[in-house]
């Protein structure tokens, strides 16, 4: 079993309830990690035997940027389920951060695990 992580990848989203937060897009960072059962790739180091994580991170891209979820749990369980429609992934762990949510923390974030 293999486990991949994708780490720190920062985007901006229309996230949050406030008026000025369902205009203005901001930086949520999200973090990544899932398993799969990485042998055959492994044995014949051909990507058709492996994860595309470079296509699954452009697709999540995508979908962030396009995304206007009020909440962070949606937001989160949204790109879970990206990440969990590859059949080959076999557990995934989606965390996402808002810096600047709350005075005097650096972050709040939302982590949902499959």
């Amino acid at each position: 079993m293999a486990k991949i992580r994708i780490t720190n990848l920062r985007l901006r989203a229309i996230i949050g309830t406030n008026g000025w937060e369902r205009k203005t897009r901001q930086e949520v960072v999200i973090n990544i990690s899932f398993n799969y059962d990485a042998a055959r790739a492994a044995a014949g180091d051909d990507l058709s035997s492996a994860v595309d994580y470079k296509t699954m991170t452009k697709n999540i891209i995508r979908e962030v940027k396009a995304s206007k979820f009020l909440l962070l749990e949606k937001l989160a369980h949204h790109i879970l389920k990206i990440v969990t429609a590859n059949p080959a992934v076999r557990g995934a762990v989606v965390r996402v951060d808002k810096p600047g949510a709350l005075r005097f923390a650096d972050s709040v974030s939302v982590e949902m695990t499959q």
